[in-house]
């Protein structure tokens, strides 16, 4: 039985929950990610379809962005409004298949093999999918329909937005050949040069190389990079699974030189890790602190601790030894990142002398129940730091299967 696999995408969805919430915004091009303002930082999250024409696109620097499209509408994110429009769409894709692998907040694959009989053709379910999502959520679907994850994903991007691609089985290297490299997944613009000197230009072309000499070029990532090039892709649809590390970072609006809110800011964000870690029962064994100084050097170092912990406490003491021993205090610091790595599941003894149940994991418990009822801001140790989630965290994933 040939599997069928499903990838959707959510197209523009943060600028399309922007327009949708806001009726002024509609039909005008909005860029989400700022406020627009000279000289921001940061990069754009999402651009609607009206901005798109003026070259604006996601991942792009703030600055670019408004320099390309000076009638632009720049809206921060919102991370609230996205988790709730979210949820609302993975309601509705849980109706359509039991295995779900969610890839972001706007994204995921589906698994509908052998389920013809009962939902339709794979194309009719897809099309009953996209019309009940734009019914119920207001929000267009792209859908792209294969026998496998990564040539669904390469489909689903062709024809945005709110298209539908069905690849059949038997026709995945003849749908992939004539499109350049660049749509390839795994096919970044490093790997497309190499290619490119070779006279590779096309997917057909990367897959008509044999074997060894991709291995010859690029090790054993050479002969993925030919299967997923002729259509083979057996990697299966799985929910996410426990987290192997876990970090929060962000980039400051100007070159920062306080030490103290550098420091500040890195500890807030080791706060919201050890949030997460306690959520997933697990505790860490490693500290991470990454600091990227201006123009974009970026470093980073890493502690590991005596015994696992999930303790705000402890994981901060071991990040600002990190900090005293590792940051250049001569020069400006562009973003600041703090982590955790080497997770296992908590154990109820930590150490010698300390319980789980102590009075400062007690706390710990305390604060995340705060955060959770009144926000992430409500109260948090030490020097309160301000700052908005600019990007998709595993928590939000996670969240997603936990509402279906």
């Amino acid at each position: 039985m040939a599997r069928v696999v499903m990838h959707v995408d959510l197209d523009a969805f943060y600028a399309s929950v922007e327009q949708l919430r806001r009726p002024e915004l509609r039909g005008k091009p909005v860029v989400v990610g700022g406020a627009g303002v000279p000289g921001e930082r940061g990069v754009v999250a999402a651009a609607s379809y009206e901005a798109r024409p003026f070259g604006v696109r996601s991942a792009m620097p703030l600055s670019r962005a408004r320099r390309l499209c000076p009638s632009a509408i720049f809206v921060p994110c919102d991370f609230t409004a996205y988790r709730e429009a979210s949820k609302a769409v993975f309601g509705i894709l849980d109706h359509y298949s039991p295995f779900i692998e969610p890839i972001a907040l706007d994204e995921a694959y589906l698994d509908l093999t052998g389920q013809e009989a009962l939902m339709g053709t794979p194309e009719a379910v897809a099309l009953r999918l996209r019309d009940e999502v734009k019914a119920r959520c207001g929000l267009d679907l792209s859908i792209g329909v294969a026998s496998c994850k990564l040539v669904a994903k390469v489909a689903s991007e062709l024809r945005k937005p709110r298209g539908l691609v069905v690849v059949r089985p038997g026709e995945e290297a003849g749908f992939l050949a004539p499109l350049p490299l660049a749509k390839l997944p795994g096919c970044g613009p490093a790997t497309a040069l190499r290619l490119e000197r070779v006279g590779v230009r096309t997917i057909g072309d990367l897959a008509a190389l044999p074997d060894p000499l991709l291995g010859e070029l690029f090790g054993q990532f050479g002969r993925v990079l030919g299967a997923h090039a002729r259509g083979i892709d057996p990697s299966p649809v799985l929910p996410p699974g426990d987290p192997k590390s876990i970090s929060r970072e962000i980039t400051f609006d100007r070159d920062q030189t306080d030490i103290t809110k550098v420091r500040d800011t890195a500890l807030g964000l080791l706060q919201d890790v050890g949030r997460s870690l306690r959520a997933h029962a697990l505790s860490a064994r490693t500290v991470v602190l990454k600091i990227r100084y201006q123009p974009f050097d970026t470093q980073s170092r890493q502690a590991t601790l005596p015994f696992p912990t999930d303790r705000d406490d402890q994981l901060a003491d071991a990040l600002r030894q990190l900090f005293e021993a590792q940051l250049d205090r001569r020069r400006p610091v562009r973003l600041i990142g703090a982590g955790v790595s080497n997770l296992e599941p908590c154990a109820t003894q930590l150490s010698l002398l300390e319980a789980r149940s102590s009075r400062r994991a007690n706390l710990d418990e305390r604060l995340d129940e705060l955060r959770a009822r009144y926000g992430d801001q409500v109260i948090v140790r030490g020097a309160a730091v301000r700052s908005h989630q600019k990007d998709v965290r595993r928590d939000d994933l996670d969240a997603l299967r936990e509402s279906g």
